[in-house]
């Protein structure tokens, strides 16, 4: 990582599900609740931060919402879900780190921050995606905001956080599992909410989607509507890239993303989400096929600019990029 990383310690590591863990970091040397005077950097709610991780096959850099107090600055905390078909992240953070050991992160980024300008919040979150509400919750609670969560999970699995949740009576707290049959209804929530609403949700593709679609089916602006997912770049085909400013060809494995092919070539390339919502590496290319897959480029852009966190070529051709 850049001379900005931060060295932190693990010192506490807790299975909250068969899935989940939840991870606290402290600074080097500072045991939480040590009164030393060492914090860390601040950060806002619904901040993230890149956690550099040695895989055995290649280092990755994952991005984890923070879900610790803002007020608190003693730690971070995270929570990983375990995913089925990890390319080596979560199966790492899960199997091979332990208390005690050093990792490097990245300081706080905030892509999804809650709006200064809404009068009331609806927060919507779908299984780990409650992660960054409990940082919202927080900073809400303590400033006496006016918001309400909707937290949807599947019991004995995803529902790390609904005991410590309901048991603030502060807001309002909906929880819908469903193993029980309990349904999280979107439209029933959205409707008939004042228009200073807006609405914000962090969960599985599908659950956006459908957030999405029914707010604006009802009305909502773009502008009301906040989201965040957190996803690991899709394998694809193998493919070569050819940098013209620096006359160099690389090869980007099959499940390899073309940000993660740059930086092994110690290329550093700006990136905050690198999960194709940010914008923050659009890289431009002369020629080529592309497969976009980020969520960000308009149609207008994709005829020059790619994501490299997410975008890939095609593997009978070579994409050519202005770098």
């Amino acid at each position: 990582m850049k001379s900005s990383a931060i060295q932190v310690t693990v010192s506490r590591i807790a299975s909250l599900t068969p899935v989940i863990k939840e991870f606290t970091l402290t600074p080097i040397g500072l045991t939480t609740g040590t009164p030393t005077g060492t914090t860390l950097p601040g950060f806002s709610p619904g901040s993230h931060i890149q956690i550099e991780l040695p895989t055995p096959t290649r280092t990755l850099k994952n991005a984890y919402s923070l879900l610790s107090d803002p007020a608190d600055l003693s730690c971070y905390r995270i929570a990983v879900r375990l995913q089925e078909g990890s390319r080596g992240g979560s199966r790492y953070l899960h199997e091979a780190v332990k208390e005690g050991d050093t990792l490097h992160i990245t300081p706080p980024a905030n892509l999804f921050a809650p709006s200064s300008m809404a009068q009331h919040h609806i927060l919507i979150a779908g299984g780990i995606g409650i992660t960054p509400f409990m940082a919202y919750r927080a900073e809400m609670q303590r400033q006496g905001i006016s918001h309400e969560l909707h937290y949807a999970y599947t019991g004995g699995l995803t529902h790390a956080y609904v005991e410590p949740l309901l048991q603030v009576a502060s807001g309002l707290v909906s929880t819908y599992d469903s193993t029980r049959g309990e349904r999280l209804d979107i439209e029933q929530i959205l409707s008939g909410q004042p228009l200073g609403a807006q609405v914000y949700i962090c969960g599985p593709e599908r659950l956006l989607q459908a957030v999405q679609q029914t707010a604006h089916a009802l009305g909502w602006s773009e502008g009301r509507v906040h989201w965040e997912a957190f996803a690991a770049p899709e394998p694809g085909q193998p493919f070569h890239v050819y940098l013209a400013k620096q006359d160099k060809t690389l090869a980007v494995s099959a499940d390899e993303s073309l940000l993660e092919a740059l930086e092994a070539a110690r290329i550093e390339h700006p990136n905050l989400c690198r999960g194709g919502v940010c914008g923050q590496c659009a890289a431009p290319y002369l020629s080529g096929q592309v497969e976009h897959r980020d969520s960000y480029l308009p149609p207008s852009d994709q005829s020059h600019l790619l994501m490299p966190c997410v975008s890939r070529g095609a593997c009978d051709s070579t994409l050519v990029l202005d770098l």
